[in-house]
């Protein structure tokens, strides 16, 4: 069944609202009440469970980018057009400002209300090409699960899977975003954006690799 352009774009707002306010909610939460104390394995969770019920319910209708750098994979593998491309970004940036102004309002405001930051710890040349893996062994998931089982089967744990060990074993490094949007909504409205560069250029260069390493296999399936 061929979906039309505004079904997706809906989808994509709900998906990528869903997938911010457990993103971000977490953080916000776990400061708020805890203190920090649940840490990173919580922050990873929360992520894995929304992607996990969000490919399920959407990935039909919209194949769950639920990010741009997702979007401008699929846009490179030929699975979309410059049109729909333009449809799944701006539903994903609304979707995610509307998490975040939903977590304001309902959650809290503690943390940056849940911005990524990276660890200054290590060396920018370390942080922007493990943020640039993470997003990449992301994309590389999902054109995977979407070329061999259609986002089908455990296609929804894959996916959240991914993002949750992602976060789970790069955020104390780059913060693992490895989404522009979600990176985004908070940073603005909280407005902390010193570390928006890294997430509004490593994630895109990440997705287009795998892109690019898949794009192949696609179009010569296609021919």
């Amino acid at each position: 069944m061929a979906y039309s352009n505004m079904q997706i774009f809906c989808a994509e707002i709900a998906g990528t609202f869903l997938l911010v306010v457990f993103a971000t909610g977490s953080i916000v939460y776990d400061e708020k009440v805890f203190g920090g104390s649940l840490g990173i394995p919580f922050v990873a969770l929360a992520p894995f469970i929304a992607l996990l019920i969000g490919v399920y319910a959407f990935g039909r209708v919209s194949l769950a980018h639920f990010n741009p750098a997702v979007t401008l994979g699929y846009y490179i593998t030929g699975h979309i057009s410059k049109t729909q491309a333009a449809y799944y970004v701006i539903a994903e940036v609304a979707g995610a400002f509307l998490a975040v102004m939903f977590v304001v309002s309902f959650v809290g405001m503690d943390a940056d209300f849940g911005a990524n930051a990276p660890n200054y710890n290590y060396p920018v040349y370390a942080i922007i090409p493990v943020e640039i893996l993470a997003s990449a062994l992301l994309m590389g998931v999902i054109l995977y699960v979407a070329y061999t089982r259609g986002l089908r089967g455990f296609s929804g744990v894959a996916i959240g899977g991914i993002v949750g060990l992602d976060i789970l074993f790069f955020s104390s490094i780059s913060g693992a975003s490895m989404n522009p949007a979600r990176a985004l909504a908070p940073a603005l409205i909280s407005g902390t954006v010193e570390h928006l560069w890294l997430y509004l250029t490593a994630p895109f260069a990440g997705a287009a690799l795998a892109g690019f390493a898949f794009r192949s296999r696609f179009r010569r399936d296609n021919i």
